[in-house]
């Protein structure tokens, strides 16, 4: 009975993990479709064409990227796509009693997106780069207790190594935090103006 419990464990954890992957690739360009016709595009009296990319999700799942160009209005820029997972409640405790009170705990997968404009997309990338450049020797002094934070509308970002070849940003914004890999936003970069030369 041991084995067959293990075997069903261990099935379940990757298939969640694999379940958490799917997210940032599919489901967040598949809603992104929405998000930039409603919200960037507006109201339009006939139609409107418009070309997305998705450019590069962190291995976290916690933030996509989509680069967007509407064709006619000639506008374009990035999308960021956070996911995050949020509980609500509490769990049990003590009544006056003595008895045991529970409360139910709630977990809540939420997603939302953030356009940023061509310009502004270029200048955040930009300075997230060059600060990485500048700021090699500060960071790669302390793993995880070198910081560097600066705001950016209205996210805040931290970029920080944790190892050798594991640099990190992350990024708050609206109540999601997310990590970046240094990996994921290097490709997020070059793609991003790759996408926009095309």
């Amino acid at each position: 009975m041991k084995k067959i419990f293990f075997i069903l464990f261990i099935s379940g954890t990757v298939y969640s993990q694999s379940a958490s992957k799917e997210y940032s690739k599919e489901i967040a360009l598949y809603q992104a479709k929405f998000f930039i016709s409603k919200t960037i595009i507006g109201d339009e009296p006939d139609y409107q064409k418009f070309i997305i990319d998705p450019l590069a999700g962190s291995k976290s799942s916690e933030l996509s990227s989509i680069y967007y160009e509407i064709i006619d209005g000639e506008k374009k820029g990035l999308v960021f796509g956070f996911y995050d997972e949020f509980t609500q409640g509490s769990s049990s405790s003590s009544g006056a009693d003595g008895s045991q009170q529970s409360k139910t705990v709630y977990t809540n997968k939420e997603f939302a997106f953030k356009n940023i404009d061509y310009q502004d997309a270029l200048i955040l990338l930009d300075k997230i780069e060059q600060i990485i450049e500048d700021e090699k020797k500060f960071l790669s002094a302390d793993d995880n207790e070198n910081n560097i934070y600066f705001t950016f509308d209205d996210m805040i970002v931290i970029i920080y190594r944790e190892g050798a070849f594991a640099g990190r940003i992350r990024i708050e914004w609206n109540g999601f935090d997310a990590e970046w890999e240094n990996t994921a936003f290097r490709r997020t970069k070059r793609r991003f103006k790759k996408a926009s030369e095309n």
